[in-house]
């Protein structure tokens, strides 16, 4: 049978687990096994998330509401921060995360379409420690939550066909935000129209005094 509905999908992955992995796979194993432990699964068990798949590295979640999986999120970086504090660099792990609001089609069990898809791709361009969120998703947010939003534009994500509107929750474990475009601009236009009063008063002020000397 096929089942149809509207999902808040949560997809995270470990950024860089493959490499990891084929240079120390059993100790890899292990740092992702307590990971998973002491992050995941207590942030999706208090969210009351729903783990659909688990491939190697990534989950893929779904959750009752937009706000429960950027909540649960936001958390899983939190924790993920604490297990890397006393972890030297070259064995940490650093976490993506994509969340949607979708369609999806529910066949066998299984969770496919794009609610699925753009979560995912989503997470794929994501920078470690950070929470990745479509235009659908940042909707659900208003008055919600207390972390900033930061509006990255329209990015063309792979396999989907339209852009997508994209947003990053600024996080104490994520990158810092951009400096707004705008800022520059209208510091350049200040500078701008200094110069145009400035310049025209040096001009009158040479031409009174080239006068009163001639």
């Amino acid at each position: 049978s096929v089942d149809r509905r509207l999902a808040a999908i949560g997809a995270t992955d470990v950024l860089g687990y493959a490499r990891r992995a084929e240079a120390d796979e059993e100790g890899t194993l292990a740092r992702l096994a307590a990971l998973r432990g002491d992050a995941d699964d207590p942030a999706v068990a208090r969210h009351h998330g729903h783990v659909i798949k688990s491939i190697g590295d990534g989950l893929l979640i779904e959750f009752a509401s937009v706000v429960a999986a950027v909540r649960c999120a936001t958390d899983i970086q939190a924790e993920t921060a604490r297990f890397n504090a006393n972890t030297p660099a070259e064995r940490q792990m650093h976490l993506r995360i994509g969340v949607h609001l979708g369609a999806v089609v529910v066949q066998n069990g299984d969770l496919l379409g794009d609610g699925v898809n753009i979560a995912a791709r989503l997470e794929q361009i994501a920078e470690p420690g950070s929470i990745y969120l479509s235009h659908a998703a940042r909707e659900q947010l208003t008055g919600k939550i207390s972390q900033p939003l930061e509006d990255l534009g329209e990015r063309q994500l792979n396999n989907v066909a339209r852009p997508v509107q994209v947003y990053r929750i600024v996080t104490a474990a994520g990158p810092r935000p951009a400096a707004a475009p705008h800022g520059a601009f209208r510091r350049k236009w200040r500078y701008a129209a200094a110069a145009a009063v400035i310049i025209p008063l040096i001009a009158l002020g040479s031409w009174w005094l080239w006068r009163e000397l001639g």
